[in-house]
């Protein structure tokens, strides 16, 4: 706490020097600190903390809320008075105070009257330490009276004369706000020649005949009650005046020469001068023998209104205003007089004391004029309150002496003249109290050396205690030159050292009792740049690098930041920040400038700065790009026994920068001669942090990279041979799986060289059976990585874990595996093997799981072995061919696919582990059903006469059942490829050959043959044959072509279908269409005949070639052998089977497409020997 120095009252009369002698004597009062904690724990008298205004305008509709909020320990109670008498609140039904507050709401909403409750209130907060009074609150209601009738006459004025139209508002409370408008709710327009003047009346300096109108209409806007009242409207009319009379300048108002002003300090000072003429009069403003003030002065109305605000006592003078125009000039002198209602010099404050202290209360107030002063305490004028010895009061000061507890109460000083009054209250507060420290016990303050250190220890008592310093627990008190001590408790240590480091124990003692707190000093290491950035000349689209390495104490993070020019860096991907440095690249004229790099710490922040100059480029050669040199230079600092700092010089990067270091490391001890990969750092970083590993002889190189590729490696460091260790990490990989039935073969991955930290590697291999034995078997080994436990019974679970050790100790302990001890043969077979049949190629398999424990191993599933033993239909056996399924996992049925219809099948279901499979299940049998057959092997058709064909055929290679007959189908194709009426012949199953009679001679067949079973049909095969020629027709056709007419007959068909040809193809050519009437596709096999006929791609022809029996490549007759066609250019060719279109000129283009036979409906082909006859009747 520091002390306050007490006021000395000066005085030259004899009376005050011994008062002026006491006051210089008395000591410092108490402070006390703002400390929400200490403050809710000590008793204090009341202190009004929120009131309402002095002058209080309430709105007369809604309620009234006085304020009066107070704080003091214990909390105050509140009471009233109103116009000086007690107002009992409790009587009023319409009144209530808020709870845990002085605050009255009086409900006016609920039917009260503002009016009734008008008066002057004050309110009293006390508590058993005193009392505390507030303003007397002047509650007045909100009037807004209407404006009284009048019978307004109208304005009747000539031009160029002067008009004042008188607003006269009602008196309201608060005073309205007074504007002109017009009917239309339109402000009306205001200039130099027409203002409103501060009373609300309506000047005009001249008037114009623009100013005659019936609506200039006064408004008053209460604002309280948010009210606004309408003079009624006064009409003016101008008269015309020919010629217009020019005045010189007379004052509106102020009238006469001279009037007098007199406003309150603080408040805004309004001066107005308003002149008539013609032409209108301009207004300036002076103060006489003064300036006007500067700051303070505004202009208003057109320069009519001189605003002066916060005035002093200083703005009292002479203020002239001078209104002129062309004919001459007026003037008006106001004398202000300044006066003030009372302002504080020394309000008042509030006393802690402690018992037997001394302290005063000064309160001093100035105004015009000067404002006389009284005292009250506890809200009762000191002279009729109790007697206090300890106090004498002396005009504006109370003085106290020797104080007591019961000295404790709250004073009132009322500073008050004609203009006003101020009340404030100050409590004289005597505490005692033992001493409290309120630093934060064990509280860290941390400094960097040949800092001042400031330790903190914030305190409280009364009497004031005393404090004192020691150095750790028990040490001795701290004095002397090297230390200060300030009045608040705070120890400084102008110049803290590292061995300034420890622990301060602050001691508070009064005569009430003692306490003491430990705070801690850490004296941290300064951060210090210890390679600064140098200044830098680099050529445009070079590559420049500021260094900034540091030295800070390691229990501090810094933090770098790089500034341009005392500003961000670019955000620009070519500045790259590191570690200790800062690289450009590409640099460009835009990089020039001054680089910065700054180190913070929480502590201390230290920077150092360089500028680049950037250059062109003198003209090179070609530039070459090769590997970067190796770099040189090695050097390791910063041992310790897991760690080392290697750092290194780059070598020349060969115009190609280098992209990033890699760090490798030799093992002497271990493996000499190998080098091993260790690290990779960017290429703007030249030091590293290494990780080691015990027991390790290391040797370090490091390799550059570019773009072109790797340097040769650097020159190896000097050797660091790290201090031997127990292992960090066990072998890996643990695993326990026996090979034999009898045994449990261990197994890890040994530790590499540098892995074992030390001489004398080895591993501890553990085990035991889980669940059942207590105790580890245990056994040391060395150069090895796998165990064998012998006699082991057969695949139980074993808990195993290998650990290793050195010459130093053990390794952590290990994590446990489990294993297996070896497996052996499955000793049953799955039981209640069930087979049902799905269809006549799929079954499904079911079986019973075997007891995992006759499993002696993993299960990895089940094995189905199934094969067929004969076909019901053949009753013949083959040789067996067993087929294998498995299913893995504990699985217990399975699907068999791909089985043979009609068909004797076994099958058997065996159990699978790791070390093969156990016993075979009984042989279950079973049969699948029939199915359709097979189309017949083959079918000949030989034998052609003029009306019969023999067909013969075999078998269904696959009859899946038993054949119940043949079903033959066959019909014509006539020559218009049209196919005939379908006949359909069921042959016996065992017939295998059929002779057709009563056949057309010369006539081409199509057959469908296939097998039948009690199941239904299978696939069929197609095939064609033509009857023989009747010879007699044969020697006819021969005797007619041998006929002349006849040639010439074949000559002139021949003939027109050239010309037809000719000009479909010059129709074609100019973009018509050939019409060619579709065929209607012959009757195909009932069963698989299409719902399309129709392909559509030559006009709305049809152009599948399974319709054209006579192209080339159609089936061959019955006989195999194959006819070469008459002509090789028939209209079938170009009408059918076109896939393209014609050029412009006539040509073909595209290719001629078919497509395979697919249905015997598409079959339409016919193989009968060509002769004119066939050809011509082929186009009728």
């Amino acid at each position: 706490m520091q002390p306050k120095n007490m006021m000395k009252k000066k005085s030259t009369s004899a009376s005050k020097a011994s008062l002026l002698l006491f006051l210089c004597q008395m000591i410092s009062a108490l402070d006390v600190p703002l400390d929400s904690k200490l403050l809710e724990e000590l008793s204090q008298p009341p202190t009004i903390t929120q009131q309402s205004p002095k002058d209080y305008i309430v709105d007369p509709r809604e309620n009234i809320v006085i304020q009066c909020e107070a704080k003091g320990k214990p909390p105050p109670s509140f009471s009233w008075t109103r116009n000086g008498t007690h107002f009992d609140i409790d009587k009023d039904a319409q009144v209530t105070m808020k709870p845990n507050s002085g605050t009255l709401v009086i409900n006016i909403m609920n039917g009260g009257k503002a009016e009734a409750y008008e008066g002057v209130y004050q309110c009293t907060a006390r508590n058993e330490r005193g009392a505390a009074i507030s303003n007397n609150i002047v509650i007045r209601s909100s009037r807004s009276p209407l404006w009284t009738k009048e019978k307004l006459e109208p304005n009747q004025v000539r031009e160029g004369d002067s008009l004042v139209l008188h607003c006269r508002p009602p008196v309201g409370l608060p005073p309205p706000i007074i504007f002109w408008m017009d009917n239309a709710f339109q402000r009306l327009p205001q200039s130099e020649r027409v203002s409103q003047g501060l009373n609300g009346d309506l000047y005009f300096s001249n008037v114009q005949p623009e100013d005659t109108r019936e609506d200039y209409i006064c408004y008053a806007r209460f604002n309280h009650t948010q009210t606004i009242q309408q003079k009624q409207p006064i009409s003016v009319k101008v008269l015309s005046a020919k010629p217009v009379t020019e005045r010189q300048p007379i004052l509106l108002t102020p009238t006469g020469s001279t009037s007098n002003k007199v406003e309150l300090r603080g408040n805004v000072l309004l001066l107005e001068c308003i002149a008539a003429g013609l032409p209108t009069p301009v207004i300036r403003w002076i103060k006489e023998g003064g300036e006007l003030p500067a700051n303070r002065t505004f202009f208003e109305n057109f320069k009519k209104t001189l605003k002066i605000i916060d005035v002093s006592e200083a703005d009292s003078g002479n203020y002239k205003c001078i209104a002129r125009n062309i004919l001459g000039s007026t003037h008006h002198v106001i004398s202000v007089t300044v006066k003030a209602a009372p302002y504080w010099i020394t309000a008042p404050r509030n006393l802690v004391l402690s018992p037997g202290e001394d302290g005063t209360l000064i309160c001093r107030a100035n105004g015009n004029p000067k404002p006389s002063i009284s005292w009250l305490t506890n809200g009762v004028p000191i002279a009729i309150a109790p007697e206090d010895p300890s106090r004498k009061v002396d005009g504006d000061t109370i003085i106290f002496s020797d104080v007591q507890e019961r000295s404790s109460a709250v004073y009132q000083c009322n500073a008050s003249n004609e203009y006003g009054y101020l009340l404030a209250n100050a409590f004289v507060n005597v505490l005692a109290e033992p001493p409290r420290i309120l630093t934060p016990a064990n509280k860290l303050y941390q400094v960097i050396a040949n800092n001042p250190a400031l330790l903190d220890c914030a305190y409280f008592g009364s009497p004031k205690p005393e404090i004192e310093w020691f150095k750790g627990v028990k040490g001795s008190i701290l004095r002397g030159n090297e230390y200060v001590f300030h009045d608040n408790g705070t120890l400084e240590i102008p110049l803290a050292q590292k061995d300034s480091t420890g622990t301060y124990t602050c001691v508070a003692r009064n005569e009430l009792g003692k306490i003491q707190n430990e705070v801690q000093l850490e004296v941290k290491d300064p951060t210090m740049i210890i390679k600064q950035p140098e200044y830098k000349v680099i050529q445009r689209a070079g590559q420049v690098s500021f260094e900034c390495t540091i030295k800070h104490d390691p229990t501090l993070i810094p933090t770098v930041i790089w500034l341009k020019d005392n500003g961000e860096l670019p955000d620009d991907e070519r500045f790259l920040v590191g570690k200790d440095n800062l690289t450009i690249m590409n640099v460009t004229d835009k990089d020039d400038g001054t680089y910065t790099c700054i180190i913070n710490t929480t502590l201390d922040s230290v920077s150092a700065s360089a500028v680049l100059t950037v250059v062109a480029a003198p003209p090179t050669p070609a530039i070459i790009y090769a590997r970067p040199n190796p770099p040189f230079d090695l050097e390791l600092t910063g041992q310790l026994e897991r760690s080392i700092e290697l750092s290194w010089i780059p070598g020349d990067e060969n115009n190609s920068p280098i992209t990033n270091f890699l760090i490798e490391y030799e093992d002497g001890l271990h493996e000499p001669g190998v080098w091993h990969y260790q690290t990779e750092v960017p290429g703007t970083q030249t030091t590293v942090q290494l990780k080691l590993s015990p027991y390790v002889n290391y040797s370090f190189r490091v390799i550059a990279v570019n773009e072109i590729g790797r340097s040769q490696p650097s020159e190896p460091s000097e050797q660091y041979l790290t201090k031997a260790a127990n292992p960090d990490e066990n072998p890996s990989n643990v695993q326990g799986i026996g090979s034999e039935p009898d045994n449990l073969v261990i197994t890890w991955e040994s530790l590499k060289g540098f892995q074992s930290n030390g001489p004398g590697l080895q591993y501890k291999v553990s085990w035991r059976q889980k669940d059942f034995d207590d105790e580890w078997t245990s056994v040391i080994v060395a150069n090895v990585s796998k165990y064998i436990v012998s006699g082991t019974p057969t695949f139980v679970p074993y808990e195993i874990k290998v650990q290793a050790l050195n010459d130093l100790g053990y390794a952590p302990e290990p994590s446990e595996v489990i294993g297996h001890s070896g497996e052996d043969l499955p000793m049953v077979a799955p039981g209640n093997v069930q087979v049902h049949v799905l269809n006549s190629t799929l079954a499904k398999v079911h079986w019973d799981p075997v007891p995992l424990k006759t499993v002696r191993g993993h299960l990895q599933g089940y094995k189905v072995y199934y094969w067929k033993v004969q076909s019901l239909s053949r009753r013949s056996r083959r040789h067996v061919e067993k087929k294998i399924l498995t299913f893995r996992g504990n699985k217990t049925f399975g699907m068999l696919p791909g089985l043979e219809p009609y068909s004797s099948y076994k099958l058997n279901v065996r159990v699978v582990n790791g070390k093969g499979e156990g016993p075979a299940s009984p042989d279950k049998v079973f049969k699948t059903p029939e199915g359709v057959p097979s189309s017949p092997s083959f079918l000949k058709i030989t034998n052609p006469t003029l009306d019969s064909l023999t067909l013969e055929w075999g078998s269904p290679t696959h009859p899946n059942g038993v054949l119940t007959s043949y079903i033959l189908k066959f019909q014509p194709i006539n020559n218009t490829h049209e196919l005939g009426p379908l006949v359909e012949i069921r042959i016996p199953a065992n017939e295998s050959s059929l002779i057709l009679k009563n056949l057309n001679y010369s006539t081409r067949y199509k057959f469908y043959f296939n097998a039948q079973t009690s199941v239904g049909s299978g696939s069929q095969i197609t095939e064609e044959a033509v009857t023989i020629m009747d010879e007699a027709m044969a020697s006819r056709q021969v005797d007619i072509a041998t006929q002349g007419w006849f040639i010439g007959l074949m000559c002139a068909v021949a003939l027109l279908i050239l010309i037809l040809l000719i000009v479909c193809f010059i129709r074609r050519n100019k973009g018509g269409k050939y019409p060619v009437k579709e065929k209607e596709d012959a009757h195909a096999d009932p069963e698989i005949q299409p719902m399309k006929e129709d392909d559509g791609t030559f006009g709305e022809y049809s152009d599948a070639e399974d319709h054209k029996p006579l192209k080339k490549g159609s089936r061959t007759p019955s006989d195999r052998t194959v006819k070469k066609e008459d002509s090789d250019d028939s209209l079938v060719d170009y009408g059918e089977g076109v896939n393209g279109q014609f050029n412009e000129d006539g040509s073909f283009i595209g290719q001629y497409s078919g497509k395979k036979e697919k249905e015997p409906a598409e079959g339409n082909e016919s193989s009968e020997a060509p002769s004119p006859v066939n050809a011509m009747n082929s186009f009728v």
